[in-house]
This record gives C-alpha cells, sequence and structure tokens, in this order.
C-alpha cells in the first residue's frame, strides 16, 4: 500500500509541477531513478513511450507504475497522472477565458519557454551520460538521429530507425 501511495504521489507532484510532457520527464527522472528504476529502465521506457502512439506522459506513468507495482500500480500511476492535471486545466481555462485580452498572460507563457527548453536539455545530458560509454556509435547515431529530427522525420520513425540500428550495433 505504501508503494502505491508512493506512486500516486509522485505523479501527483510531476503532473502539477511540470507544463508538458516532456518537462515531466525531467521531474520523473529526479523522482524515480533510484528509489524505483535504474538509469537504464528509465531511459528504456522513455523511449518506448515515445515510441508508441498517444501521449508521452501517461504512457510513462502507466509504464512506470506496472514496472513498480503491476496492474494496480499502473492504474494508481495513470489516475495521478490524468485527473489532478484536468481539473487544473479547467481552472485555469475558467481565469484565462475572464482575462484572455490581457498582455501579462501571453508574456508568462513567453517566460516559461526557455525554462523548459533548459529543462529538456538537462534531462537529455543525463539520460545520454546514463547510457554508458561514449564511442564513436553512440555519437553517429545521435548526430545521423538530430539530422534527421532536423529535417522534420516523424521523431517516432526516427526512435525505430535508431532502436533497430542499436540491435546492430551494440551486439
Amino acid at each position: 500500500m505504501d508503494t502505491l501511495f508512493t506512486l500516486f504521489w509522485i505523479f501527483l507532484k510531476v503532473n502539477l509541477l511540470s507544463t508538458s510532457g516532456s518537462a515531466s520527464v525531467g521531474l520523473l527522472y529526479n523522482e524515480t531513478v533510484g528509489l524505483f528504476l535504474t538509469d537504464e529502465q528509465f531511459v528504456q521506457a522513455v523511449g518506448l513511450s515515445t515510441l508508441l502512439p498517444g501521449s508521452d506522459a501517461l504512457q510513462l506513468a502507466m509504464f512506470v507504475g506496472y514496472m513498480v507495482a503491476g496492474m494496480p500500480g499502473g492504474l494508481v500511476s495513470l489516475t495521478a497522472a490524468i485527473l489532478p492535471p484536468t481539473a487544473l486545466m479547467l481552472g485555469v481555462v475558467l481565469v484565462l477565458h475572464r482575462f484572455q485580452r490581457e498582455a501579462w498572460i501571453s508574456r508568462f507563457v513567453e517566460g516559461l519557454t526557455p525554462a523548459v527548453a533548459v529543462l529538456i536539455l538537462t534531462v537529455a545530458w543525463k539520460m545520454f551520460n546514463a547510457g554508458g560509454e561514449i564511442d564513436w556509435k553512440v555519437i553517429t547515431l545521435g548526430v545521423i538521429s538530430l539530422i534527421a529530427l532536423v529535417k522534420n522525420a516523424p521523431a517516432p520513425l526516427v526512435l525505430l530507425a535508431a532502436g533497430i540500428a542499436g540491435i546492430f550495433l551494440f551486439k
């Protein structure tokens, strides 16, 4: 029961303190790695949740919850990931609808952008370093993936191709 409550609290906290699915990955990393998951398991969970269609954050919540406590853990994590942000968004929409023409609202949202970008880069760096040794294969695969994403290739296809390449490169 303590594990389920801990999962609920972690996903409640992560989803109330982050602004997007990708930003929540950084907070989730800090909350779960070492407590429930290893670095490798977290990297695998993020990769799998990004590869599948749908919301990355919800899939990551279900995956982590399921790995920790089976089906009940997945359901508790999913509930904590869905309900509070939904209620919060309803309240925000009601307030924003009332103040929609105010200039400070758009400036507030613009101020969030650099902070979210830095958070995503920080998590990417931590995940990159947690992957093990950095050799020519890792760098080549990363550069090719970056080029594909800059050329607007669909992210799930880039991940799938990198995963298939990893099967052959990292024997």
